[in-house]
């Protein structure tokens, strides 16, 4: 199978990369290399410097013709996306329409896109959220994320596009991105690893649903194979607070600083848990791998990174 995935040299999208090449599909690669790293790239991957939102997609859409596109290319911090809305919408929503365009041109079977269950429902009366819950985001990423999803479900009724959106959960785990806004296990792991003070927003009994990157990646394979079209949450349906999250991880780094705490972020919610009922009873899925082991063996892998 060709498949096209976008934002492959980044967190989630390379080591999706890394589980197509290893059973055997012919792999592509697109990312900027703002946030990704060349060498998560897999070396039998084809690989293509550029941005979404450029001309150039084309023109690679037309070389490579993908019967399979994974879409993580985005901008993915809920902070940034409330300082400058319109460069999100710009990434989120323009950058996928124009994908989702390319795929119907040139003959794509099928589409996974990235989306967010953390950001999407707001904060729901009832939780775990299931995906008959209100989407009701209370940040710009959010808001962008569900509008990508409505036009996905367009095409699909009007060019019919095939297409699953994966309602992701807190992601974490080994290649996450420690310098940015977005992925708190990896800023607080980094920072407790180089003995640098980590902050907590809030009072850190906000809630998140931590979900292991191997899950997540065993997730996206499952809809290529599977095919099942519409929304599906991916997440564990477990609430673990911010403040717990961090004790983990100073007790696996052997380290004893307490964190510092700032002023609650606009846009972030105050606890949000997804249920996967859905993504177990189409694609078979569910989440294998507990907190501690995941933190566990994200720690390891940070050990052994530079800092």
């Amino acid at each position: 199978m060709r498949v096209l995935i976008t934002g492959g040299a980044g967190f989630i999208a390379s080591q999706i990369a890394d589980a197509h090449v290893a059973r055997g599909d012919d792999v592509v690669v697109i990312d900027s290399l703002i946030t990704g790293r060349r060498e998560f790239v897999p070396a039998r991957a084809r690989f293509y410097q550029t941005d979404i939102r450029d001309l150039s997609m084309r023109e690679i859409f037309e070389r490579e013709r993908p019967q399979l596109v994974n879409h993580h290319a985005a901008q993915a911090s809920v902070s940034a996306s409330v300082r400058d809305p319109v460069f999100d919408a710009d990434v989120n929503v323009l950058g996928t329409i124009r994908l989702a365009a390319l795929a119907v041109e040139f003959g794509a079977e099928y589409f996974v896109f990235a989306s967010t269950g953390g950001a999407l429902y707001g904060e729901p009366d009832r939780l775990p959220a299931d995906e008959s819950t209100p989407i009701l985001p209370l940040s710009p990423y959010g808001c962008a994320k569900s509008v990508a999803e409505a036009y996905l479900a367009l095409f699909g009724r009007t060019n019919g596009l095939r297409a699953c959106c994966l309602r992701y959960a807190n992601v974490y785990g080994p290649r996450q991105d420690p310098h940015g806004e977005a992925g708190v296990v990896a800023i607080f792991v980094r920072a407790l690893l180089d003995r640098k003070p980590a902050t907590i927003f809030g009072d850190g009994e906000q809630t998140r649903d931590f979900v292991f990157v191997d899950d997540v990646v065993r997730a996206n394979l499952l809809a290529a194979d599977r095919r099942i079209e519409g929304a599906l949450n991916v997440g564990t349906g477990q609430g673990t607070s911010v403040n717990a999250v961090y004790q983990i991880l100073a007790r696996l780094t052997r380290s004893d600083a307490a964190p510092a705490y700032g002023p609650p972020r606009a846009g972030d919610v105050r606890h949000i848990t997804l249920a996967a009922a859905a993504a177990q009873r189409h694609l078979g899925w569910t989440p294998a791998t507990s907190l501690d082991i995941g933190l566990a063996a994200t720690a390891a892998w940070f050990a052994e990174q530079p800092g």
